[in-house]
């Protein structure tokens, strides 16, 4: 009975471990100070919310992945300029230069700030906008249009919800009621009209590609593209032409 004892209470230990430890998880943000892609086109608001911004028809905003920030942003950047399009590269509170600590409800926050920053200010309408989200950065984009705030979705590598991919690297822990930053794009998907284009690696080695392929069936209006052999970090650098072509088609160009 001891030695059960102990197995439990490490266990329960290791749980509240894990739970308390998961926003070094899910925010793994870069060592500050680094200077922005296309520093000379920074925005920062009197709130403290800093964003890249060049202007085109339409604007791609795209929420970048959880181990970047607007740093590691240029060759998406430059990806979309290709295109002819707008581009607003949006930042994470507790990100980059941005202050704050991050949090799915700060990160939402945040993104709405742009959001509206590029409505009200560039009088650019949801309807000429296309959210686009990379990992973590597709949570983001998917609730902006839920919310509403644009026009076309693009998600990259995206994942279901984090309480599932967080079972996927936790197997043997209970993690759906551990997780506080939830992101469940799965439960949103069927309530979200606009049209939706996934792109993912066949070979994702840290979001699997079941996981784009189940969005797919749930969107209403989803177009699903596979990368064949790509994974997760390096989609940008061996599929960049597969990648931009599939953007392409779904921007109009």
């Amino acid at each position: 009975m001891s030695a059960l004892l102990i197995v439990v209470g490490l266990y329960l230990t290791l749980a509240v471990y894990v739970a308390l430890q998961q926003r070094t998880y899910i925010f793994p943000a870069p060592p500050r100070g680094r200077t922005p892609a296309h520093a000379d086109r920074l925005v920062k608001l009197s709130s403290g919310q800093s964003f890249i911004y060049l202007p085109g028809a339409p604007v791609v905003v795209h929420f970048h992945g959880n181990g970047e920030d607007l740093a590691d942003a240029g060759s998406m950047i430059d990806l979309l300029r290709s295109l002819g399009v707008g581009v607003l590269a949006a930042e994470y509170p507790g990100y980059g230069i941005s202050p704050g600590r991050a949090s799915e409800d700060a990160l939402y926050a945040s993104a709405e700030m742009a959001l509206h920053w590029l409505r009200d200010e560039q009088h650019v309408p949801p309807e000429r906008v296309v959210l686009q989200g990379q990992s973590l950065g597709s949570g983001l984009a998917a609730e902006m249009a839920r919310r509403g705030l644009g026009g076309r979705l693009i998600l990259i590598s995206p994942f279901t919800s984090m309480a599932s991919l967080g079972q996927r690297f936790f197997p043997w822990l209970p993690v759906a009621p551990l997780v506080r930053h939830r992101f469940d794009t799965l439960s949103k998907a069927p309530g979200i009209g606009v049209p939706v284009l996934i792109v993912h690696g066949t070979e994702d080695e840290l979001v699997p590609f079941s996981m784009g392929e189940e969005l797919a069936r749930v969107f209403p209006r989803a177009t699903l593209r596979p990368i064949p052999g790509g994974h997760h970090n390096d989609l940008l650098w061996l599929h960049a032409r597969e990648v931009r072509a599939a953007i392409a088609e779904a921007v109009g160009r």
